[in-house]
């Protein structure tokens, strides 16, 4: 019997996730699902638990480097109807994982709430962002969350509450492997001025991140009270490339490819800058992105 007989419609086989990816970069995928239901969602991540098959969660691919062999193993993607809703009620908004943050965004903008500024030029979407409590100096995602639903290996559904959720920089203690839904506290405001706030926003990060190029966002997190885009400018590594991936002249905390770039490229790159930087600065960068082996 087929792994998953009966979900033909659902499920691709040896999809190239370089399709799927903004870094545009790696392999293919095993196996390719995208469920329309929560109930073919459940039933896809128990067939995989109970053979063995390892999952992985795949958005809109902003802050993911898939290896150049792809992954042996289940990519499943929120990305079908019933996991792209938003429901707003007063100033609280339900939205479901796969909701891309700039529609959110401007939903919200438009419904005059306010506090999803922060999210102007970040591609993700909601799921992705509240697995890494997404956005910057300008706030991020989790000040604004109220409760999580999400869902486990084996297909347990939970939720959880204001009072139980952690965010911190770059972290969370959401453990579970689906992040299928959550509800967001938003403040009424003119949508004129959320508009305007949005713009600022996105001009600042326009002016100072390579938004229009082949990258993953932010390669690693800032070291506590330090900016890691300043310790590898310091280092002298703006420019750096190895292949066709290079260290972005306008901000060095992004690795952009360009041309026949392989996956191999940056994470040659990526090592090379860590050891530069530990070996001038005494500092260890952890990664941000994510890597799929």
């Amino acid at each position: 019997m087929k792994l998953f007989a009966g979900l033909n419609d659902i499920v691709k086989y040896k999809e190239p996730l370089s399709e799927h990816t903004w870094f545009k970069l790696g392999g293919p995928a095993k196996y390719f699902i995208e469920p329309r239901s929560m109930e073919e969602l459940v039933d896809v991540v128990k067939r995989c638990h109970e053979n063995s098959v390892r999952v992985y969660v795949l958005g809109k691919g902003s802050n993911i480097l898939v290896a150049d062999e792809g992954v042996d193993g289940a990519v499943i993607r929120l990305s079908q109807k019933a996991f792209c809703k938003i429901t707003i009620d007063d100033n609280k908004v339900t939205v479901a994982a796969g909701v891309a943050l700039s529609q959110l965004m401007r939903e919200c903008a438009r419904a005059g709430l306010s506090g999803l500024e922060c999210m102007a030029g970040i591609p993700g979407c909601l799921g992705g962002a509240l697995r890494i409590n997404a956005g910057g100096r300008f706030g991020d995602i989790g000040s604004v969350t109220q409760s999580v639903k999400m869902m486990d290996t084996s297909g347990f559904e939970l939720e959880r509450h204001r009072s139980d959720l952690y965010f911190g920089y770059r972290e969370t203690n959401i453990s579970e492997l689906f992040i299928t839904e959550a509800t967001l506290e938003l403040v009424p405001e003119d949508p004129e001025r959320i508009g305007r706030s949005i713009k600022e926003v996105w001009v600042i990060k326009k002016n100072s991140q390579p938004m229009y190029s082949r990258n993953a966002g932010c390669i690693f997190k800032n070291p506590r009270a330090l900016s890691a885009g300043a310790l590898i400018d310091k280092a002298g590594l703006k420019g750096t490339k190895v292949g066709g991936a290079m260290v972005s002249d306008r901000h060095a905390n992004f690795i952009v490819a360009k041309g026949q770039t392989k996956a191999a490229d940056v994470l040659k790159l990526i090592d090379q800058v860590r050891q530069a930087v530990q070996e001038r600065f005494d500092v260890t960068l952890e990664l941000e992105v994510e890597v799929w082996k």
